[in-house]
């Protein structure tokens, strides 16, 4: 993989990073207050596990209709996205907790949702946060079959009605990584980007088959063990519960990067991008439904996706407050701030985008 820096000729861009982090860090010693989760953090953890533990249990105990049970499997959805989104996402880029321990006992709650830590760390982590909106680094822009996300990419006359199909094809994403995770695993250990987090390829391989081998026992087996319900009927449960999980994870993503504002810079023949990282990642995130608690509480904090790409190591309950301070010290510097007000001008702007990309 070809390497990619950020350099400007613009020394007013590492200013502006140097004084945004200068005024982070001043929230949180002028307030004494700590980067990590506090107790609504600990509690809403308590609640998405619920949303997906609570309801399996009951199908696997009480005498269930299938109707009953279908909504369950569509509650269990809803678990697992807020799962991914509130616990999951903080724990693996550490900033749940301080403790080693706790981040990584939370963090595999991903392993709970049929996907691989690992590959998680390397996708998003690494590549996604390190080469944001970039064609080709950035994977979640990867065009994903009828799908064309990137500006840069191939378009084909199937992406010209994407903005219709595209919400369908969504739900399918966390279906497909249960699969999509051993090609993807493969070319990590190629590139040598396992090396690279000190950890052996084949070692990690073989954990990642059996883990998914255990989630598949305890998801499908247990319900054909424990219930009366038959093999199709569980299997269009598990369809279910996977379809809504990947339809929020991935509407909530592409709202952050996959709209109007939402620059996707490509480096020039020598790998190097014109803007400093910091003024990178302002450029190429979004932030929406700032005033919306519910969607803030629920979504993890994921349509503060400018706060959370400048300041990942820090917990998603702070970054309401700390985008008054991002936005005011990016127009102080003269940079744009892409904010749109509510939900519904996001998945408009979103819906916008996809338009605009699938023509030519």
């Amino acid at each position: 993989m070809k390497t990619i820096r950020f350099a400007s000729e613009d020394k007013e861009q590492e200013t502006f990073s140097s004084a945004l982090k200068k005024n982070v860090n001043n929230y949180f010693k002028e307030n004494n207050i700590a980067t990590t989760a506090n107790f609504a953090m600990k509690f809403k953890t308590l609640v998405m596990l619920s949303l997906y533990l609570v309801p399996f249990i009951l199908i696997l105990t009480i005498e269930t209709s299938p109707l009953l049970a279908l909504l369950y499997c569509v509650i269990m959805g809803v678990g697992v996205a807020g799962t991914g989104m509130c616990v999951m996402h903080d724990a693996v880029h550490g900033s749940y907790s301080k403790k080693t321990w706790v981040n990584k006992l939370l963090g595999g709650t991903l392993y709970l949702l049929g996907s691989n830590v690992l590959n998680w760390k390397i996708q998003h982590n690494v590549l996604h946060h390190t080469y944001t909106n970039v064609n080709e680094y950035d994977e979640d822009i990867n065009s994903k079959g009828p799908i064309r996300l990137a500006e840069h990419s191939e378009l084909k006359p199937i992406h010209k009605y994407q903005y219709i199909h595209a919400f369908f094809f969504y739900g399918l994403m966390t279906l497909l990584k249960t699969y999509n995770d051993f090609p993807q695993l493969m070319k990590y250990n190629k590139l040598g980007l396992t090396k690279g987090q000190n950890l052996n390829p084949i070692v990690e391989f073989a954990k990642m088959i059996f883990r998914k081998v255990l989630y598949l026992v305890l998801i499908i087996g247990l319900p054909l063990y424990f219930s009366s319900f038959t093999v199709w009927q569980v299997l269009i449960g598990f369809l279910v519960m996977h379809w809504f999980a990947g339809f929020i994870l991935a509407l909530i993503f592409q709202m952050a990067h996959v709209v109007e504002g939402a620059d996707q810079p490509m480096p020039d023949s020598e790998g190097n991008l014109e803007n400093e990282f910091a003024v990178h990642q302002l450029l190429t995130t979004s932030d929406f439904a700032r005033n919306n608690v519910f969607i803030t509480w629920f979504v993890g904090g994921l349509n503060f996706q400018i706060e959370h790409h400048l300041f990942p190591h820090i917990c998603h309950v702070h970054y309401k407050n700390l985008s008054y301070i991002v936005e005011k010290t990016a127009k102080d510097f003269n940079l744009p701030y892409n904010l749109k007000a509510t939900f519904g001008d996001a998945l408009r702007s979103h819906v916008q985008r996809l338009k605009e990309l699938g023509r030519a």
